[in-house]
This record gives structure tokens, sequence and C-alpha cells, in this order.
């Protein structure tokens, strides 16, 4: 049986081919078994489209505590590197825009960069995987905005102002548990001209990652659904990367979407980063963001190859194991198709336009 299409909010596949990039074919089409994405297992798992993120890795410190271990034991708060200089995170993301556009060819028809949410429904039709590229953390960027436009031109639909570390256009959260989103100030003034520029583009601004005060500041000033590509309720798990049910309420009231991490630091209840974990986590979170969103407003955000993921997900291979706990759970087969699917579609086509 055909595995049912997924749409993801975000993933990091970008990041490996750019720390391999003499074996990215062996990573993306052969499939090398590591890692949570590659071409073969994506077919079999359903993934039929999502968002690649662009990010750019902080410098190497070998100093630096084993942030791995300080997670799987909370309560933990993880010192953030500095700010990224433009010089510096503009080829990187250059390189990893090339890596997507790359993908679409290395593919032979099996991939496809989309734009529009008429692009993705027709290489879903097809039988294609779409990729949509996003930005994850903004460094690449310049204050007088001129590179949004040419990344805009590459295919960016999606950008997020920051990471967790800050930019010139505003603070992300630290890595904290317990925490709230609650830190630091809101965006400077050339992060409120980013988001005035991203809705006259039409781009998705991801509220993921920003702190509070920065999510307001987003809301106040766009214009379009509020979206946070991959986040997770705070009030079941609360760590300063999940959403207060304050902020949940101002993106219902947006019309906009949240997409579930599948990251177990923010879906156990104990902030561990340990896999060994059932679905209990997974559906109480679903649940909650479910009755504060509605049914129309939640998706998928896996955060594949960025993080650590429930064992009974593994990788993307293993999301029908993820759909069938759903419909264990009691959701019924209109929900599901809306979380799997639909609700990322209808969201984007409002915010794009087409």
């Amino acid at each position: 049986m055909t595995a049912e299409p997924v749409f993801d909010g975000h993933n990091d596949i970008l990041l490996r081919l750019q720390m391999a990039p003499k074996r990215r074919a062996k990573i993306w089409v052969e499939g090398e078994g590591k890692g949570h994405l590659d071409l073969p297992r994506m077919k079999a798992g359903g993934f039929a489209g999502g968002m690649f993120a662009i990010y750019i890795p902080s410098p190497a410190d070998p100093g630096a505590p084993d942030y791995d271990a300080m997670m799987d034991s909370p309560p933990y708060e993880l010192e953030l590197p500095a700010m990224i200089p433009l010089g510096v995170a503009q080829p990187v993301a250059l390189s990893m825009a090339g890596h997507l556009l790359w993908m679409e060819r290395a593919s032979q028809g099996a991939f496809r960069l989309c734009r529009t949410v008429a692009e993705i429904e027709a290489a879903r039709a097809a039988g294609v995987i779409a990729g949509v590229m996003h930005m994850e953390g903004a460094e690449a960027i310049d204050e007088s905005l001129d590179a949004l436009h040419i990344f805009h031109a590459l295919g960016l639909r999606s950008l997020g102002p920051v990471w967790s570390r800050p930019t010139i256009f505003g603070q992300g959260v630290p890595f904290r548990f317990p925490g709230t989103p609650d830190t630091g100030s809101g965006l400077t003034e050339a992060g409120k001209r980013l988001v005035r520029e991203c809705n006259a583009l039409r781009m998705v601004i991801d509220l993921s990652h920003l702190n509070e005060a920065g999510f307001n500041d987003v809301a106040a000033l766009s214009d379009a659904p509020l979206v946070a590509t991959h986040s997770n309720a705070h009030a079941i798990t609360p760590s300063t990367r999940n959403l207060t049910d304050r902020q949940l309420a101002v993106i219902h009231e947006s019309g906009g979407i949240v997409g579930l991490n599948f990251a177990t630091v923010f879906l156990r209840e104990d902030g561990r980063r340990s896999a060994r974990m059932g679905w209990e986590p997974v559906l109480r979170h679903l649940d909650h963001l479910i009755a504060h969103l509605g049914e129309d407003h939640v998706g998928f955000g896996s955060d594949f190859d960025g993080a650590e993921i429930p064992q009974g997900i593994g990788d993307v291979a293993g999301l029908p194991n993820l759909l069938a706990a759903l419909r264990a759970h009691g959701y019924d087969e209109a929900l599901v198709a809306k979380l799997r699917w639909s609700n990322w579609m209808n969201v984007l086509r409002r915010v794009w336009g087409a």
C-alpha cells in the first residue's frame, strides 16, 4: 500500500549535505540509512512535501560542554553563541540554497522545488516530492534587505528572523528547561522592516525560535496568518521553545498554523532528550494544540535531521506509524487528512496568495 502523503513544516537535511558535500549523492539519492531523511525513505514514508531549512551552523567550539548530555539531564540552560556576521553567513546560505537546487536535478524527476501551493499540489498529483526553500535565522540577510530579494528570486518562501542566536533583526529564545519564551527584547527596527518586506513579498514569517517580545511585534505588524513551523505547547512541556496558551490564541485569531515539532526535548514533560518514549507525549501536545488552535490550524513540523526523534517514528519512514497512532487515539480520517496535508496547504495559500 502506498503511504499517505504528508507535508512537513521543517527539516534540516540541507545542513547534513553542507557538512558532507562530497557525499551528498550518497546521502540524498542513494540513502545511507543515517540521519532522518533521504530520497528512498521519504518515498517509503509518504513525505510528499515540506520546508527545507537553510541554517547557519555555529562555529565549532572544542571547549563547549556536551550539550546533548545536558539536555538529557534537566534542568539545563545552554549558552547561546554570538551573532554570526553577514560576511560569514551569506556564503554558507548560498551554498545551502545550491544544495537544494542540486537535489532537484539529482533526483531525476522525483523531487521538485516549489514556489506556490499550485506547484506543490501539482507535484503531489504527479508523485513528485515538493520542496520549499525556508531560512531558519536571517543571518544571511543584510540590513538593507537586498539579499532577501535575491533569495526570494531563488525560491525562498519562508523565513524565520532568528534561530536561537541573536541577529540584527531580533532575539531568539535560549535553550532552557524549565523556562518561558519571555526572554529579552523584541524586534529591532531592521526586524520590523523585515516583517513588512516579507508581507510585501507574501512570504511566511516563521515564529519558531523567536522570543515572546519578538512574537508580539510580528503579531502587531504582520498582515498575514501567523506561522510557527516547528513548535509545541508550553503548557505540556515548559521549554522556552514552546508556545504559551496566549501565543496559541494569537495564532488562532490570525488564522495561522503551528507545526508539531517531533523533537523529544519539546515533547517530553520532563524535558529530556531521550528517544525512549511512547506516543503519549505526542498525543498530549496534539490534543492541546487542537483544543487551542482548532482542527484547521495544526500540522507537522518534524525537525527531521535537526533533533532527537521519538523511537516510534525513528526517521521519515516512520510517518505511517505516527498516523496509525493518531487513528488509534480516536482521530478520524478527516482530521488526520488535515494534519498531514490540507491545513498546511490552506495556510500557505492564504500567505502566498497562490
